[in-house]
C-alpha cells in the first residue's frame, strides 16, 4: 500500500507549501502529491485552485500573476502566525528529494488553460532535476494534457485522474495507474485495473479503517492529508 502525502502534511500545515512538504517528510513520507499551474511569466507554481480566493481571500487567478507577485499574497494560515506563500515547484523539489520514492504531480490544465505547461514541466525536471524524472508520476483530470505528456515523452509515468472510470483511456495513454475519489472506487474497478496491469490510487482518505477496507478491496494506494496516521514518524 502506497501512502501519498496529499499536498504535503495538509492536516497540520497550509497545503501545497514548503512547510507542509517539509513536515510530511519529517513525519516519514516518501511519496507525495502536489498540483502545478503556470504563472503569467511561465513559472511552475504549486497551488490547487486556479484562483487565490479560498487560499488568500483575493479574487485573482494564478495565471494572471508574475513570479514576483506570489510574495504579495500571504496564504491563510490557521495553524500558526507564520507567513507562508505559494511556492514554485523548483523550491519544493529539493525538500522532497531526500528518500523520495514517488512524486505525483497533478497538472491543473482544464481545457488547456496553460498551453505548453506539459513541455515546461518536463523541461524543468529534465534540466534541473533529472534524477527525479523516473520517480515522477504525471496526472491530470484533463485527458488531452496527459496525451500531450505522452507525446512529448514516451517514457513518462502517467496516472489517469478521472471522475468516470474508463480503462480504455488509461490503456490508450500507456498509463501505469488510475486515480479515483474513494467514493467512486469499487472492487470491480480494482479488478479491471489489475487485470490490465494498472495500479489504482484513491483520494482523499484520512481514516485508518477506511484505508484498511479500501486496501482489502484492491486499492494499491491512498492520498491522505494525515500522513502521520499511516507511517512511523521520524520525529
Amino acid at each position: 500500500m502506497i501512502y501519498f502525502a496529499h499536498r504535503g502534511a495538509s492536516a497540520r500545515c497550509v497545503q501545497n507549501t514548503v512547510p507542509a512538504f517539509l513536515l510530511a517528510r519529517q513525519l516519514g513520507a516518501t511519496c507525495y502529491e502536489l498540483d502545478v499551474h503556470l504563472t503569467q511569466d511561465r513559472q511552475l507554481a504549486v497551488l490547487h485552485d486556479y484562483s487565490l480566493r479560498e487560499v488568500a481571500g483575493k479574487e485573482v487567478e494564478i495565471g494572471h500573476l508574475l513570479q514576483t507577485d506570489l510574495q504579495k499574497y500571504p496564504l491563510r494560515n490557521r495553524f500558526s502566525k507564520e507567513a507562508v506563500f505559494i511556492p514554485l515547484l523548483k523550491d519544493v523539489l529539493p525538500v522532497l528529494e531526500p528518500d523520495l520514492q514517488l512524486l505525483n504531480i497533478e497538472l491543473k490544465n482544464d481545457g488547456n488553460r496553460y498551453p505548453g505547461i506539459e513541455k515546461k514541466l518536463l523541461e524543468e525536471l529534465t534540466e534541473n532535476n533529472p534524477q527525479l524524472l523516473s520517480k515522477t508520476l504525471f496526472s491530470s483530470f484533463d485527458f488531452d494534457t496527459l496525451a500531450r505528456i505522452r507525446e512529448l515523452d514516451k517514457n513518462a509515468r502517467v496516472g489517469l485522474l478521472t471522475r468516470s472510470f474508463d480503462v480504455s483511456k488509461a490503456l490508450y495513454l500507456g498509463a501505469e495507474s488510475v486515480h479515483l475519489n474513494h467514493t467512486r472506487f469499487t472492487k470491480g474497478i480494482a479488478h479491471i485495473c489489475h487485470e490490465n496491469g494498472l495500479k489504482i490510487y484513491v483520494y482523499t482518505v484520512n481514516e485508518k479503517e477506511l484505508a484498511k477496507r479500501l486496501q482489502e478491496e484492491g486499492a494499491d494506494g491512498i492520498f491522505t492529508d494525515c500522513i502521520e496516521k499511516f507511517l512511523p514518524s521520524k520525529i
